[in-house]
């Protein structure tokens, strides 16, 4: 039998992303973020490609964020509510990292595993984060999908693009359980 980590099991089957609005400060330290960061990088990466990045946002850059957030939605005619959403997800978080997925040319990697590889980067973010004791929360809204906030903003390259927000910092207010997904409806045993 293999050496079984409880510990590790019972957290996963017990994650729950907190809302990013109930975070706040502080946020983990650089040194803290960097141990989180090199955790996410142990992700799957078929071909050692590395084809995601990350970019960490401080309270400063978050505060410019929202600005520009608020001027690319006006500028693109969204509503209101639409811009004061994205506006509050970076005017409140206390820090926030992009997770960008960045493609390498392989003749031997499709594009579409080093896509699937991006993601799973975000979630082992999101869950060292949550494993460390933050609240965290991936987010993405309009905003990073826009060529040019992507672009001004995160100063992302044209064949880049945002997988998601992780938002971190201390929790206020633990979320309640949701339902969950139905194994019986979402598993097929094949035996032969």
């Amino acid at each position: 039998m293999p050496e079984r980590n409880q510990a590790v099991l019972d957290f996963l089957l017990s994650r729950r992303s907190r809302p990013a609005k109930t975070l706040t400060g502080p946020a983990p330290e650089r040194a803290e973020i960097e141990t989180l960061l090199t955790a996410a990088a142990r992700t799957p990466d078929h071909g050692k490609l590395e084809p995601w990045r990350f970019i960490v946002l401080e309270r400063k850059a978050l505060g410019r964020l929202a600005e520009l957030a608020r001027d690319r939605g006006a500028a693109l005619g969204k509503d209101e509510a639409d811009i004061a959403k994205v506006v509050d997800q970076y005017a409140q978080s206390p820090l926030a990292v992009i997770v960008v997925e960045s493609p390498v040319i392989s003749d031997k990697i499709p594009v579409i595993e080093q896509t699937y590889s991006a993601g799973a980067v975000a979630l082992a973010l999101l869950n060292a984060a949550l494993a460390a004791g933050w609240g965290a929360s991936w987010l993405t809204g309009w905003a990073v999908h826009d060529p040019d906030f992507a672009a001004r903003g995160l100063g992302l390259a044209p064949h880049e693009r945002v997988v998601g927000t992780i938002h971190i910092g201390t929790e206020t207010a633990a979320p309640p359980e949701r339902p969950r997904p139905d194994m019986n409806r979402i598993v097929t045993w094949r035996s032969a």
